[in-house]
């Protein structure tokens, strides 16, 4: 059997309903902020419980103004996390604020205990990443936000209807970013992203950041960005949307078969913890494994294909030098890295698929 970690091949096998979408933006020519852009927007917002939702080019581009229209910039400090996608990070110090990095519990996720102590006069966000689609635990973290009057934007580029206590992921800081990348739970033919916020002032402003500041065709308030959601994308995504929550029940199904059969496995194979509270999307699955080089070769062996997220810390990286993060400096980050593994989950998988994958763990660490 045959298990691959990337669908790319199997989302639009079938393109022909996707098609008549296309066709219909092309013959109007309304190329640049249609009206398949507003009406996705009023969509998305649904979705994930807030009042707005603005389209924008990406998910990067999504972190950036979310954190330009709060004025946050030079001078500023925002306090995140060191294993995420390097966007997260990244968005802070392009908008020329230095980057926070705290570190995670063994849920993967920012430990709530430690933001305190990094916050400082020039402390001005929290970037709280929902990593793996599995929300973060929310309440601690806006009752500091709360006490030190800073602003909270959500990560939730992998967290498209992940929930935390019955709310959505994206409904809970000022502003939550969600990217639509090909490999998302959520994905177009492309880059896409939108912002979610149910600050009216702040979603009137975001939609002047993304169109160049432009109030009318003739009009311009302020010097802005260009990063707009296609209207053929936010066609797509429209369609994409009333698939989404069969996608995320057939990936919460799957990661339910994996714990199952993985849990028994410990200390080989470790689990994340999974809160009550909360409901996770699982844009991927990821566990610790003991021998994980050597797992990883069996398991290709297996036709079996897995990947890592991520091997190499933000805070470790060359582009982080000027940070002056040392090794040492986020202990549970980086024993995570050196043994965190990605196992294949999507909605193209069969239950069969992911039964083979477990049982080839548990073939690998029984001859070990």
């Amino acid at each position: 059997m045959e298990v691959k970690y990337s669908y790319l091949d199997h989302q639009f096998s079938d393109i022909e309903p996707y098609l008549d979408q296309i066709r219909k933006v092309v013959r109007t020519g309304q190329f640049t902020l249609g009206p398949e852009v507003a009406e996705f927007e009023k969509h998305a917002a649904q979705a994930c419980g807030a009042t707005h939702a603005i389209g924008v080019g990406n998910g990067t581009d999504a972190l950036i103004l979310a954190l330009k229209a709060l004025g946050i910039g030079v001078g500023d400090e925002v306090i995140t996390t060191s294993n995420t996608f390097v966007a997260t990070v990244g968005a802070v110090a392009m908008v020329g604020a230095r980057p926070v990095m705290v570190d995670v519990g063994s849920d993967y996720l920012i430990d709530p205990g430690l933001i305190e102590r990094a916050i400082t006069k020039k402390t001005k966000a929290i970037i709280p990443v929902h990593l793996t689609g599995y929300p973060c635990d929310m309440d601690p973290i806006l009752n500091i936000a709360h006490r030190h009057s800073l602003h909270v934007v959500e990560d939730a580029a992998q967290a498209i209807q992940a929930e935390y206590k019955g709310k959505k992921a994206g409904s809970f800081g000022i502003a939550a970013e969600f990217s639509m990348h090909p490999l998302k739970n959520l994905n177009i033919w492309g880059d896409g992203g939108f912002i979610t916020t149910s600050d009216d002032a702040l979603a009137e402003k975001l939609r002047l950041w993304r169109n160049h500041g432009m109030k009318t065709r003739d009009e311009i308030t302020f010097f802005a960005h260009n990063s707009r959601l296609d209207t053929i994308q936010a066609s797509l995504a429209l369609k994409l949307l009333k698939e989404l929550p069969k996608i995320t029940q057939v990936r919460q199904a799957h990661a339910a078969l994996y714990d199952k059969e993985l849990s028994e496995l410990a200390p080989n194979v470790l689990v994340p913890p999974r809160r009550a509270n909360a409901k996770g999307v699982y844009h991927t699955y990821i566990v610790q494994v003991e021998q994980r080089a050597e797992l990883m070769a069996y398991l290709a062996q297996k036709s079996i294909e897995t990947k890592i997220h991520y091997p190499i810390p933000i805070h470790l990286q060359e582009a982080a030098k000027y940070l002056g993060y040392r090794k040492g400096d986020l202990p549970e980050t980086e024993k995570q890295a050196d043994c965190i593994l990605t196992l294949p989950n999507h909605q193209h998988l069969s239950d069969e698929q992911v039964i083979y994958v477990a049982s080839a763990i548990k073939e690998f660490y029984a001859k070990k």
